[in-house]
């Protein structure tokens, strides 16, 4: 079972379990345990999360101030509102974790271009490994409709790659006995031999993938200032928000009760997370949007360039076609 099917279950349970128990004439005694039990169901985890950051020092994140916020509405018995907020919390999670797989399966299938085995020409024949196995200098066959495995030169044959993968060019490339060829192509007609001149990690296929793999470690400058932002602005509300739990009472002789309550409102309000999950999830969907169009963007930092930019000039017309024919009509 996935990860997001399970959550889409602990929502609907726990939204089942509210609603039954703010709908029936229940004791006090029973209200509380239903919301307690509603609570455990939908917010065990964050509950985990914010104790295993504190642990490893990382304090002030989205967990702690909602595990925060939520457990103090239960003190101070407004046990409905408590729920509630953990409860929207949770669908918004769910939403981002969607929006994020969604974008990792269009980059995934835009970038389908690892091969899975290579055909090496050994003593006891041609076998089938991993192209992470083969070493530079052996000799590699590639047959008809096979995905070129690994960067190298032409010893024997002659056929027509597809490259469109890695170059967008529609229209096949010749190639002969010297020619240079590099990995992710795929062979059209001819069966080659290639030896090998870089190894697997160095080869194109593994270098383009590893720029796709890694695109989200490119920031655009929002991303980086909203990081910035983040990390002084969520000590500064829990701060913010004990000061005000504390000075006013102490001032006015108001109960405290009132002020915690004012200054939970406050910490929950004041919560970064939607200011810092939502750019760079904007970021990262733009991306997986392009991928699902045909449109490879190695990091937010060129997406937010592309985003100013007002002239594009390419230089051939493979690049905005797709090369797929088919007949109209005889």
């Amino acid at each position: 079972m996935t990860k997001n099917r399970k959550t889409v279950y602990r929502i609907f349970a726990a939204a089942a379990i509210y609603l039954i128990t703010m709908a029936l004439p229940l004791t006090p005694t029973g209200k509380l345990a239903g919301f307690l039990l509603c609570y455990g169901v939908i917010g065990w985890d964050i509950i985990w999360k914010a104790v295993t950051n504190i642990l490893h020092g990382q304090v002030f994140d989205e967990n702690f101030l909602m595990t925060v916020a939520t457990v103090g509405a239960m003190f101070l018995g407004e046990y409905a509102e408590g729920v509630a907020v953990m409860l929207f919390y949770q669908v918004g999670e769910l939403f981002q974790s969607y929006a994020v797989s969604k974008s990792r399966r269009s980059i995934s299938g835009l970038m389908d271009i690892r091969p899975d085995y290579a055909n090496v020409v050994r003593e006891d024949g041609i076998v089938s490994v991993d192209p992470d196995e083969v070493a530079v200098g052996e000799v590699i066959v590639v047959k008809p409709g096979e995905r070129v495995p690994l960067d190298g030169t032409i010893l024997e044959g002659r056929s027509a790659l597809n490259t469109s993968a890695l170059t967008g060019e529609s229209l096949p490339r010749e190639v002969e006995p010297g020619a240079d060829v590099i990995s992710g192509c795929i062979n059209q007609s001819g069966t080659l031999k290639i030896l090998v001149s870089k190894p697997y990690g160095e080869s194109t296929v593994a270098k383009i993938l590893d720029l796709v793999e890694n695109a989200s470690s490119k920031k655009s400058k929002s991303e980086a200032f909203i990081t910035r932002f983040a990390r002084y602005y969520t000590p500064a509300v829990v701060v913010a928000a004990v000061l005000l739990a504390v000075i006013p009472p102490l001032l006015t002789g108001q109960p405290f009760a009132v002020w915690i309550e004012r200054a939970l409102t406050f910490l929950v309000i004041s919560c970064p997370c939607a200011l810092v999950i939502s750019v760079p999830l904007s970021f990262f969907g733009g991306i997986g949007g392009a991928s699902k169009c045909g449109v490879l963007i190695k990091g937010s930092n060129y997406l937010e360039a592309l985003a100013k930019t007002e002239t594009v000039v390419f230089d051939k017309t493979g690049t905005l076609t797709k090369g797929s024919f088919a007949v109209s009509g005889c």
